[in-house]
């Protein structure tokens, strides 16, 4: 497969040290992991992100669990066609698709950034698939009167904007650092890991496309919020970093609101959890796991 081989010309895989598989979908062919034995997680990651930033939960639940990881169309080692409108509505009917197609049940679905309304909006289409929900920092809920995602939305609109992202790579090389607090937890060596996928500007369109999503898929957002009752009778896993300069305490305070239920655990870290507190989040998510079962 010629995807393959261009992959292994950056792929670390003594990080990534799993087997790569691929489906066809309408949209592409999307590459996902497949790890382990058991009760299924499922991992959604967001932007610029892909399935290496669930490297190390995969590696160590897939001893007592299924464990799968998607990358999104344009992500990761997923194909990048040029034509795929890549807002996160389109993400999230590929989800489907992946969770139908292999036919997933009782899962727990795992969700980040951009991926907890892709994974959620799939999620409260198919509520007798999903058993729990483990979320870090995300949203769910209309953006356009955010005074910080207009910024961005009116930065990433602009020509310079434009120029930025599919020129100098900007989400992956310059967005990913800043959503860290403790910097050192981004190694030159992780971050390479980060941009590698992006080598060229029709393959950064992905980041392009969901980054305007971010204010212009705000009804849809609104829209799925509104049906989140199909899913708040699950048990939630809410893992938070409370140093996230942009998806705050205020968006926990909603979810609190909203999941008066639900398990919430704090963590002084930035928007990357999974790099920044990753064996503390791993052992809640297993014990959550053991707490359900």
């Amino acid at each position: 497969m010629s995807l393959s081989v261009q992959v292994q010309k950056w792929l670390d895989t003594s990080l990534y040290p799993f087997e790569n598989k691929y489906i066809q979908l309408a949209a592409d062919k999307m590459h996902y992991v497949d790890e382990g034995k058991g009760n299924v997680i499922l991992f959604i990651h967001g932007t610029p992100t892909w399935s290496f930033l669930y490297r190390d939960y995969i590696s160590s639940l897939s001893k007592k669990y299924r464990c799968i990881a998607i990358d999104h169309i344009g992500f990761g080692l997923s194909d990048k066609p040029a034509d795929f409108d890549g807002k996160p509505q389109s993400h999230s009917k590929n989800l489907t698709e992946f969770i139908e197609k292999i036919n997933l049940k009782n899962i727990t679905i795992v969700v980040h950034d951009f991926g907890g309304p892709i994974g959620l909006s799939s999620a409260i289409q198919n509520p007798d698939r999903i058993k729990q929900v483990v979320m870090f920092n995300t949203w769910l809920w209309e953006t356009k009167n955010n005074a910080d995602a207009q910024k961005i939305n009116k930065m990433i609109n602009s020509g310079i904007g434009r120029l930025l992202y599919l020129r100098i790579n900007l989400s992956a090389k310059v967005l990913l650092k800043k959503g860290f607090y403790d910097k050192k937890k981004l190694s030159k060596k992780f971050h390479k890991q980060y941009i590698q996928p992006f080598p060229n500007k029709t393959s950064r369109l992905s980041l392009l496309n969901i980054g305007k999503s971010l204010v212009g898929s705000s009804d849809w957002y609104q829209e799925q919020w509104e049906n989140l009752d199909k899913l708040e009778q699950k048990s939630w896993l809410i893992l938070w970093g409370t140093k996230d300069d942009f998806i705050t305490r205020e968006y926990l305070q909603k979810w609190k609101n909203r999941l008066s239920n639900s398990v919430v655990i704090e963590f002084d870290c930035g928007h990357f959890i999974q790099e920044e507190k990753t064996k503390e989040t791993i052992q809640e998510i297993e014990n959550f796991m053991q707490k359900t079962e």
